[in-house]
């Protein structure tokens, strides 16, 4: 599943603990979007859709993507 860098940042800013969560996390988000924030709904969307089409399993292949390596 190859997510956006769009999509990348917002999954980052809620949390990458599970795929579940941030599920739940990012459709809480979307109830306080106001009408003229259409980009971020969309962008919401997108990323919402590929998170439950994947499963638990491949979201940890791509979780150590969404988080930063300060070690390097």
């Amino acid at each position: 599943m190859n997510f956006t860098v769009e999509e990348t940042n917002l999954m980052c800013i809620y949390g990458t603990d599970s795929r579940t969560e941030l599920i739940h996390d990012l459709e809480e988000m979307q109830t306080h979007l106001q009408s003229d924030e259409v980009e971020l709904m969309e962008l919401t969307k997108t990323t919402l859709a590929k998170l439950h089409n994947m499963s638990d399993d491949d979201f940890e292949k791509v979780q150590y993507e969404l988080v930063a390596d300060f070690n390097e």
